[in-house]
């Protein structure tokens, strides 16, 4: 169970080598949290992420989990809740795709939706469901900026996105006085790996940063949080600006 400040004692993270969700762990292991399961496809990197938080005092366990095939995903995530409650879910996996050759080619576009979108999707609802047949919880999904508006520059990318945060929003409207708190985090350019050799937009932040206002909008019980805070009037702005005008700005 969570905390009086909403810290959750488990968490199950979904993507679980993302700079973002390790950042995450990392901050909820040092408060609080206890048991970690990190899901993604087998490799080095998820190895090592899970070496880092048995440093911390963390009890890691990872798990053979693919956002494309959702077929799998009610037996994998399954059997990570049948091992206990689970308190807190980190839906953290998604790809950026190449918007230039993406364009070209529609099936690799084709990847991005399936990946950011369609996968999540699955995964959201397996975890959803399974969190409110514990009766308590709570599935913090990472969306992005980039989902508020489709720019030229990243439309495959965002548009992708404005599904998973309209999915989202939809499923935290359908389990509100259920026990489980569906919360929204929408960061905007995260300086990483991902993003490496990318120009940096305005407002850019870091995974840490992201970290530090999940674990805030986790003791609020916030339902969405914008990293920095100052994107939330930024993109309300550029959410109305007219077409025209819009094609025009720098974004």
């Amino acid at each position: 169970m969570k905390d009086a400040f909403g810290i959750p004692q488990s968490l199950l993270v979904l993507g679980g080598t993302s700079e973002i969700a390790l950042a995450t762990a990392r901050r909820l292991v040092v408060r609080r949290t206890r048991t970690v399961w990190l899901a993604g496809r087998p490799s080095p990197g998820l190895e090592s992420a899970a070496a880092q938080l048995r440093a911390l005092g963390a009890e890691v366990r990872t798990v053979d989990f693919d956002a494309l095939a959702p077929e799998s995903h009610e037996t994998v995530l399954g059997k990570v809740f049948a091992e206990g409650d689970i308190d807190m879910v980190l839906l953290a996996f998604g790809i950026f795709g190449d918007q230039a050759h993406d364009e070209r080619e529609p099936v690799a576009a084709v990847r991005v939706a399936q990946t950011n979108y369609t996968g999540a999707v699955s995964a959201g609802l397996v975890s959803a469901r399974a969190l409110q047949a514990q009766g308590h919880g709570s599935l913090v999904v990472l969306s992005s900026v980039a989902g508020e508006r489709a720019r030229r520059a990243d439309f495959i990318y965002g548009s992708s996105k404005a599904g998973l945060d309209a999915f989202a929003q939809g499923l935290g409207d359908a389990l509100h006085g259920t026990g489980v708190h569906v919360m929204v985090v929408r960061p905007g350019f995260v300086r990483s790996r991902t993003t490496a050799g990318l120009e940096e937009a305005p407002f850019a932040t870091t995974p840490e940063a992201v970290a530090a206002a999940v674990e805030l909008g986790l003791r609020r019980r916030s339902e969405t949080v914008w990293v920095p805070g100052a994107l939330r009037v930024v993109m309300s702005a550029v959410r109305h600006a007219p077409r025209a005008l819009f094609r025009r700005l720098p974004l």
